[in-house]
């Protein structure tokens, strides 16, 4: 559906934070389902934790909240500019399953439960294989900057 080349013209994120590879599927207004590659070479391997390298959750909520924008933009038919940013508006019942090692792969699942005065809500479920990593409630909000 999405291969980096679009998500890069979409997404402003870049290395390091960048955390969206592919979109596999997409229903504007419905739900995106989108990919994330774990390799040891992220950089935030190096800290956390040298003995036992597993992915922070605070980056599993971030991965969702860069679909739920990929979503967000198809769903309004936009293309953000340079003046365009995405924000988180609130995360609730945020939980952590299993550990995100090297070499797993994140199958990000996001529907869209409300659109509401430019807010938006989300319900976020990131697997590994069959195994749920994380699930969140995501709010987000797009706003124009004017510097």
């Amino acid at each position: 559906m999405m291969d980096i080349h679009q998500i890069l013209k979409l997404l402003p994120h870049r290395y390091p934070i960048l955390l969206v590879d592919r979109v596999v599927e997409l229903e504007k207004g419905q739900r995106i389902r989108a990919i994330k590659n774990v390799s040891i070479n992220e950089p935030f391997f190096t800290g956390h934790f040298p003995h036992r390298p597993v992915m922070p959750g605070v980056l599993m909520l971030e991965a969702m909240a860069q679909a739920a924008a990929l979503l967000s933009f198809a769903t309004q038919g936009v293309t953000p500019d340079d003046k365009t940013i995405y924000y988180f508006a609130g995360i609730d019942a945020a939980r952590f399953k299993r550990p995100v090692e090297p070499g797993d792969q994140l199958v990000m699942d996001v529907t869209l439960e409300r659109a509401k005065a430019g807010i938006f809500k989300f319900k976020g479920i990131t697997r590994v294989g069959e195994e749920v990593a994380c699930e969140a409630e995501l709010m987000c909000t797009m706003r124009r900057i004017d510097s």
